[in-house]
């Protein structure tokens, strides 16, 4: 067997496919934009290389001796057109055992998001593929949203008391990790993962709040304020921004609250709670100033 090319690997995600595709004692190579940032995290247990999904020149080299690749669609990049080039790159090679997507929790029914059409274009392509659909990630609240409960004790998430059901990242890559190591048992198939139950960012509050022994409240903005915040407060890239309101209006709705038991089916043992992720992660909150 080849090796396993891991896109998006100084992320969230992408980071954790590495690292348990790594401990399954697979050949891993970890790809990126900055490469020198990738041999400082991975220190030799990866092949360490330069990729740019929009850089067809970047292709070559990324995919040599590779047979299996994990895709992680870039936050820049909104148009599902320019994952495009890559997958017709990949119908070139008759090695190619498995396409692991990281795509959304209910996306087969709601065509707004670009992950939509991307999951198309593999389909189409005739790789053997493997969707990941995961919901909302727990390092939602200890990355992007971190900064208002660090120092305002507050989130500024715009979905009311829409149900969430969290996973944590490591788990998400725990289980990517073990579809591209044995692909064979996983061939076109769409995986919807979530953490084990659902719950409102009141709820999270709480936790945050028990957890980190002082009030964390939900400040439930609406959309309008909250993208208008992000963009002129926060000073995240307009188009990221965009993104990410699109996203929480699909949960405004109703689409992120279902609970699966995939994780445990395929991983033999249960999610992390939210609870755990906390504790994992305190320093997050913390306000050492």
């Amino acid at each position: 067997m080849g090796k396993i090319m891991v896109t998006g690997a100084l992320g969230n995600v992408g980071r954790y496919v590495a690292e348990y595709a790594i401990s399954n004692e697979q050949e891993v190579v970890v790809a990126d934009l900055d490469v020198t940032a990738l041999e400082k995290k991975y220190q030799g247990k990866a092949e360490c290389v330069y990729f740019d999904f929009t850089d067809q020149s970047s292709y070559e080299e990324a995919l040599k001796e590779v047979d299996r690749v994990f895709i992680m669609r870039p936050p820049h990049l909104g148009r599902p057109e320019d994952l495009k080039p890559f997958i017709e790159r990949l119908k070139t090679k008759p090695s190619m055992q498995m396409i692991c997507f990281l795509s959304l929790l209910g996306i087969e029914k709601n065509p707004m998001p670009p992950h939509h059409k991307i999951e198309k274009y593999i389909e189409q392509s005739g790789l053997p593929y493997c969707h990941i659909r995961p919901s909302f990630f727990m390092q939602n609240i200890s990355g992007v949203h971190a900064f208002e409960i660090k120092y305002f004790d507050n989130i500024v998430v715009p979905v009311k008391k829409a149900l969430t059901s969290f996973i944590d990242a490591r788990d998400i890559g725990e289980l990517t990790a073990e579809v591209l190591t044995h692909p064979q048992q996983h061939i076109n198939q769409a995986y919807s993962i979530t953490g084990p139950k659902a719950m409102d960012y009141y709820e999270v509050a709480t936790l945050l709040s028990n957890e980190l022994e002082r009030k964390i409240q939900y400040s439930n903005p609406s959309p309008r304020l909250a993208k208008k915040y992000w963009i002129k407060i926060r000073k995240l890239d307009k188009a990221y921004a965009s993104v990410m309101g699109m996203l929480y209006m699909i949960t405004r709705l109703g689409n992120a609250k279902k609970v699966t038991n995939t994780f445990e089916k395929i991983m033999n043992k249960k999610p992390r709670t939210f609870t755990q992720f906390i504790r994992e992660n305190r320093k997050a909150w913390i306000n050492n100033q």
